[in-house]
């Protein structure tokens, strides 16, 4: 069995959870660092590595298509498997900020559809009935 310091050290090299130990040896999660992933004030999170991928992005092909972290992994090759890891966890610690981030951006999508009208493809093809 390890000692109490020994466990503490290992706990604290985790690349994701930074645990501290209170004079009561209760143990309380002080920050969470995601590693591939940084948020910097008033924007969103997105990767490191690639920061035009936001963590949005690829959290949207987990709930447009169910795909798993390897499927991702397998659709997109320019990203890392432990940068999908850390997306996904950093989505589940954070779902309901990552969510309100979609509906906005699917909001707004639905908004410039709507202003855009159809186009004269489209206008033409309906003339015709084949739309």
């Amino acid at each position: 069995m390890f000692d109490r310091d020994l466990e503490l050290s290992l706990l604290s090299t985790s690349d994701r959870y930074n645990i501290i130990s209170t004079e009561e040896n209760i143990m309380t999660p002080q920050t969470i660092a995601y590693p591939h992933i940084e948020r910097l004030d008033g924007e969103s999170a997105r990767l490191q590595r690639v920061p035009r991928i936001r963590v949005a992005q690829i959290v949207m092909d987990y709930l447009a298509y169910g795909w798993s972290v390897e499927e991702m992994y397998r659709q997109h090759p320019y990203l890392q498997l432990a940068e999908i890891y850390a997306v996904m966890g950093y989505y589940f610690d954070h779902q309901v900020e990552i969510d309100a981030e979609i509906n906005a951006e699917w909001a707004g999508v639905k908004i410039e559809q709507i202003d855009a009208g159809k186009s004269s493809f489209a206008l033409r093809m309906q003339a015709r009935g084949l739309l």
